[in-house]
């Protein structure tokens, strides 16, 4: 589910899914990809239908506010799950007063912090994929990306596309990411270590664009 299928009622299309809201449901059914063979097609969508109803259902489990799933039905590969209504993250943001900006970052650090502990990563950890519900519960969504790990380079990559995600759409991202990273230690033990592999993965991304300009 992205973010602005949350949102807003009607059909939406994704890189692997259609996304529609019925009133107070969300159904995101995978689509068929003819470049692959039927058989291969509906076994991967399958899979991966499954998968993802069973990351977000665990994720819950952990803490982690995401839609509660409804029904899976791996014949017509659908997820049937709540309508979070809601603002995208991405969005609120864009307009709190910089104090309120840093009490939302440092809550997404303690919601990713929780994530990370239960042995998932996101895969897509962008404030575009997180709504803050009309009641004030900070969601993760759209979790088509995720997958079980547990190493510090896959957490690491997770907090490096969120931090890239605040240099490139948000005002203050150095203030706002250093609040996620005040949040992520106080859920997560081993944050310190996958924030530093943050930064490394950062500083590979210059070296290598450094690379790309001189020749």
């Amino acid at each position: 589910m992205t973010s602005d299928t949350a949102q807003l009622p009607g059909l939406r299309r994704c890189a692997e899914a259609v996304v529609e809201i019925r009133s107070d449901r969300v159904f995101k059914t995978r689509i068929s990809k003819g470049y692959r063979i039927k058989e291969l097609d509906e076994r991967l969508r399958r899979e991966r239908t499954r998968m993802e109803a069973k990351i977000i259902a665990d994720a819950r489990k952990a803490g982690v506010p995401t839609p509660i799933i409804l029904d899976v039905d791996d014949v017509e590969f659908r997820i049937t799950m709540e309508r979070v209504r809601g603002e995208v993250v991405r969005d609120v943001l864009e307009r709190l007063p910089l104090p309120e900006r840093i009490k939302l970052c440092e809550r997404i650090g303690e919601t990713v912090g929780k994530l990370h502990d239960a042995g998932i990563v996101h895969g897509d950890l962008t404030t575009s994929n997180m709504i803050l519900s009309d009641d004030g519960r900070l969601y993760l969504i759209d979790f088509g990306l995720a997958f079980y790990e547990r190493s510090v380079e896959a957490r690491g990559v997770d907090v490096h596309v969120f931090f890239q995600t605040l240099v490139g759409t948000h005002e203050h991202h150095e203030t706002l990411s250093e609040a996620f990273a005040r949040g992520y230690k106080r859920t997560f033990p081993k944050a310190e270590e996958v924030l530093k592999r943050a930064r490394e993965i950062e500083t590979r991304g210059r070296f290598v664009e450094r690379r790309l300009t001189q020749t």
